[in-house]
């Protein structure tokens, strides 16, 4: 599997994060029903194009429109494949509250290699409610954590201080970092050389490997696989005229992909190109036209 074990202050954690993990979508037949047969294909092209793992139920993949059986399908379906290749399998989940957070990484044990979990969302608990709750879910998860920073979701902004404790968690294998853009906070806490930091902005990937991200978490990815994992290797071979070049040119296919709320733009790109049967996403999302 894709992952470093860790050493020293880190012991506790099982594995940090690299490289380029796709947040699949989930299709959807014309009656409405999952494509499974284009679930599995989505996951073995990326993982066939140098992914490093795949990520299932993540927003990309409109978990909260599915039932509770589609989303076992969907998980088993991801853990199948990415245990043929040896390949990282994290899954979505969390809530609002730390309790039904708790509970649902306590179903995903034996299920998945590590759990994507958003900083709760609209309650805004302050930086150290934050702490708090991410240290009681490292306290008893039975799946290391990659916790998901957007803040312009969330509505809760985090300094890069409380993103350096938070990544020093027991338990904890990575951060998904989306703020938005790049500032000074952002700086700080990549100049401290965390490990596990993925970049969770696709528009802003190449400047943060540069600034020493680990690689990402990025629904464009679905679109240039390959080109996307070469460019995370440019900047770690420090081939910086080549990560230039690909960063660029990836920009503008991260924006065809957020042409429209995600994932409407992307599942339409992906219905043109053969690769799903429709491009049909579940209210309150409205397909991209």
């Amino acid at each position: 599997m894709n992952w470093t074990r860790t050493v020293g202050a880190r012991q506790a954690s099982p594995m940090e994060l690299h490289g380029i993990h796709v947040p699949l979508v989930t299709p959807f037949t014309a009656d409405g029903d999952l494509a499974l047969d284009a679930l599995e294909q989505l996951a073995r092209d990326s993982l066939d194009a140098g992914a490093a793992g795949l990520v299932a139920l993540g927003t990309t993949g409109e978990p909260g429109s599915l039932a509770d059986a589609e989303q076992h399908t969907v998980i088993e379906l991801c853990r199948r494949v990415t245990a043929e290749y040896g390949a990282v399998l994290t899954v979505g989940a969390g809530h609002g509250g730390t309790a039904r957070t708790a509970e649902a990484l306590d179903r995903l044990a034996g299920r998945a290699d590590a759990a994507l979990v958003a900083v709760p969302a609209f309650v805004r608990p302050g930086e150290a409610g934050v702490l708090a709750h991410f240290r009681a879910l490292a306290a008893t998860s039975p799946v290391p954590l990659v916790i998901y920073h957007i803040p312009y979701r969330t509505g809760q902004p985090l300094s890069a201080d409380t993103l350096r404790e938070l990544l020093a968690l027991p338990q904890v294998a990575g951060l998904k970092y989306a703020p938005g853009g790049i500032d000074e906070q952002a700086v700080a806490l990549l100049a401290a050389g965390p490990r596990g930091v993925l970049a969770g902005d696709d528009l802003f990937l190449s400047p943060l490997l540069a600034l020493g991200a680990d690689g990402g978490i990025l629904a464009s990815a679905h679109l240039e696989t390959a080109r996307f994992v070469a460019l995370h290797r440019a900047w770690a071979d420090g081939d910086v005229p080549l990560a230039r070049r690909l960063g660029a040119e990836l920009v503008e296919v991260s924006r065809a992909a957020f042409a429209g709320p995600n994932p409407t733009a992307l599942k339409a790109l992906l219905h043109r190109a053969g690769r799903i049967p429709t491009p049909a996403v579940r209210l309150p999302l409205l397909a991209h036209e």
